[in-house]
């Protein structure tokens, strides 16, 4: 077997999520969530986050990118460099996603994504030439090429959220990825100057907007109304405060007529709210 890690990568993603689809509480302990981190200082959802989906169609999605390109990677530079990468580019993309969302409490997000993109991204600065094909469009583009419109659609998409993608994840494990690849293989970086610098130069700038010019990022849409748009973490965040609305409704019925007035699935359901 030349790619095992991608392999055991792969199988505790879905094993994960699966549980994470079955069981509310265990998605809720584990899922990414700003007052998560900063507040009560679980610092592992930074990490445990990342073997989270919100569906089967989005677990598909980052497994078919993982091995899209993890195998012909984990094969050139081994599995323990390959590993390296995953997590740095999983840990370093949701940071970056801390950052911008750290005056939102309620935040929150899950998936691969951040760690796949790492992956990507590492692939681009070893292979720059690869042809990268596009899932189910008659058309590649090279790898490099690929990273650039990349980098140039998460941009925009962070404050635009012209798309159902946690834009923010993703470019900040593509650059995590990326740079721990040029530092693992120097030599990558005089072989393929010109294609890392076309990739680098634009997602150092927006990070440097982040830090300094925050008011510059928000982008109105041109076509779309704001509120209408939902994205998979607009969905979470809009069930945990349908969930805790049915817990302060049994309080209060609890509170009014006691313990014995509640029917089995309102016990159910404060059984699952003690459990967290």
């Amino acid at each position: 077997m030349n790619s095992p890690v991608t392999l055991f990568l792969t199988l505790v993603t879905v094993i994960f999520s699966y549980q994470g689809l079955q069981n509310k509480v265990f998605f809720d302990k584990y899922a990414f969530n700003i007052e998560g981190v900063l507040r009560y200082k679980e610092y592992h959802r930074l990490i445990s986050s990342g073997f989270l989906h919100g569906s089967w169609w989005h677990i598909f999605f980052n497994l078919y990118a993982l091995f899209s390109f993890g195998e012909t990677l984990e094969m050139v530079i081994g599995s323990t460099n390959f590993l390296f990468i995953y997590f740095v580019s999983l840990i370093g993309g949701n940071i970056l996603s801390l950052y911008i969302h750290r005056f939102d409490s309620q935040y929150s997000a899950i998936g691969a994504s951040g760690a796949v993109c790492g992956i990507i991204f590492a692939s681009i600065v070893i292979f720059p030439d690869m042809e990268i094909g596009m899932l189910l469009l008659p058309f590649s583009l090279t790898s490099w090429m690929y990273g650039l419109l990349f980098v140039l659609i998460s941009i925009y998409g962070i404050k635009s959220r012209m798309s159902n993608i946690g834009h923010d994840a993703h470019l900040g494990g593509a650059l995590l990825g990326m740079l721990v690849a040029v530092g693992l293989y120097p030599e990558s970086l005089q072989a393929n100057y010109l294609p890392i610098v076309l990739v680098v130069t634009p997602t150092l700038a927006f990070i440097f907007l982040i830090i300094k010019r925050p008011d510059y990022l928000f982008i109105e849409k041109f076509t779309f109304n704001q509120k209408d748009y939902k994205n998979i973490d607009d969905e979470y965040n809009e069930r945990k405060v349908a969930r805790q609305q049915d817990i302060d409704a049994i309080l209060e019925k609890i509170s009014a007529k006691g313990f014995e007035s509640l029917n089995e699935r309102e016990k159910e359901a404060l059984e699952r709210f003690s459990e967290k």
